[in-house]
């Protein structure tokens, strides 16, 4: 408790960073999802609050997951179709839930402490890249792929790099503008003739946000306006407070393909949380350990609460976690305060928060995905040896050109062969 009242004020500022990155995440990855858009709220602020409390790390942010969207995307689809789907799916969610109750209880959190540790740092740059690459379009205007979508295949059928080349043949002016601003901001900010200053104090990312609406009103009714594609869409307008929320669908205790989703969503969420936990430790400047068994059970709990209330699952995120530890958060009050935040803004200032240009957003993550794929990080790896740099360079390319579990599937392979193949190459 003293070490949480002792960095609240960074926290705090943290907390509203981490509230930034997260809201559009939410938010599309909902969309990416197939899911109602509020869903992915909910699920924002049960990662936030609930799992932030119970759980007992430090720095770590939970919320949707990215690499839940194609699964929860087929899951609705074979349930039953957009709505009975998502009714059913949250049942699926529910019994994942306990799934990670009980794999929490049972001690299984240790799976993650086998993964080599050039494999995370693969995985943290390789996310790092990715954020770079998704976030390429929308600096420049092009909004056509969901925010959060980190796959390199996308919903519309082009992936990660056609996505970039679409973006420089048909540019927003207006947005780049946005983004060359924001970018010039953070990283002024970051130089010491501002941070010797009391201006250190002001949240940078915030500041960014705040012109970016600014920017966005004085852009209305001329030819550099910014529809509402550009911009955040919390999914509430016109809607009664009551209907954005859907309960379970409980007839689906009764069905093997609700069981079986259940199953899937427990094993992936968790891999993908414990993944995190290790990577979160890498990026904790206090070098804090996890009690990955309480983690599981906090996502069991957090998954069973949000699926109660009509959430996609949730599992504890790199890229949340990576814009909290940037942010100077110290402590969970910068979890459980984003959690909150988001509650708050979305019922009570939506009008507001649909003016948030994708752009300037996009310029927070370019500086979040750079911090974790600086080239000094390449470096330092490829003065390890062959034997890390190896395993972490084919972990990077995995990930960016499939996904989060096939790049760690063949980054755990191949340290696990390479390792056999270096002691005897050391033998001989």
């Amino acid at each position: 408790m003293k070490n949480i009242l002792s960095t609240w004020r960074t926290d705090l500022s943290a907390g509203v960073v981490v509230f930034l990155v997260a809201l559009p995440l939410c938010l599309g990855i909902a969309l990416a999802s197939g899911a109602p858009l509020f869903s992915g709220i909910v699920a924002g602020v049960i990662g936030g609050i609930v799992v932030g409390f119970i759980s007992n790390s430090a720095i770590g942010v939970s919320g949707p997951a990215a690499g839940l969207a194609s699964i929860v995307m087929a899951a609705i689809a074979e349930l039953g179709g957009e709505k009975g789907g998502f009714e059913l799916l949250l049942t699926s969610i529910l019994i994942a839930g306990v799934i990670q109750i009980i794999l929490g209880i049972a001690r299984l959190g240790f799976i993650a402490n086998y993964v080599p540790t050039s494999v995370i740092k693969g995985m943290l740059a390789a996310i790092g890249i990715i954020i770079i690459l998704k976030q390429i379009p929308h600096g420049l205007g092009y909004d056509k792929d969901p925010e959060g979508d980190l796959g390199l295949s996308q919903p519309d059928g082009h992936n990660t790099f056609s996505e970039i080349w679409y973006s420089i043949e048909s540019p927003t002016v207006s947005a780049i503008c946005i983004t060359i601003i924001s970018l010039v901001l953070l990283i002024v900010w970051e130089r010491k003739f501002i941070q010797n200053t009391f201006l250190k104090q002001v949240p940078v990312q915030l500041l960014v946000v705040l012109i970016g609406i600014l920017l966005t009103y004085m852009y209305i009714g001329t030819s550099w306006e910014l529809i509402e594609e550009h911009r955040v869409n919390v999914g509430t307008k016109g809607k009664e407070f009551s209907s954005l929320f859907t309960s379970p669908n409980f007839n689906g205790f009764k069905s093997f393909e609700v069981w079986k989703y259940g199953f899937i969503i427990a094993i992936v969420a968790s891999i993908e949380t414990l993944l995190s936990v290790e990577a979160s430790e890498k990026l904790d400047p206090k070098n804090r350990q996890t009690n990955s068994n309480l983690e599981l059970i906090a996502q069991g709990i957090g998954n069973s609460a949000s699926a109660l209330i009509g959430g996609l699952p949730v599992t504890q995120v790199v890229v949340r976690t990576s814009a909290n530890v940037n942010s100077g958060g110290l402590n969970k009050t910068s979890t459980i305060f984003h959690g909150i935040l988001i509650a708050i803004a979305v019922l009570s200032i939506p009008t507001f928060l649909n003016f948030i240009p994708y752009a300037a957003l996009a310029a927070i993550l370019f500086i979040v995905g750079y911090k974790l794929a600086k080239p000094k990080l390449f470096i330092e790896m490829y003065k390890s040896g062959w034997d890390e740099f190896i395993p972490f360079i084919i972990t990077i390319f995995t990930i960016v050109f499939t996904d989060l579990l096939i790049g760690i599937s063949v980054g755990l392979v191949i340290a696990f062969l390479w390792k056999i193949v270096f002691k005897k190459t050391q033998k001989s």
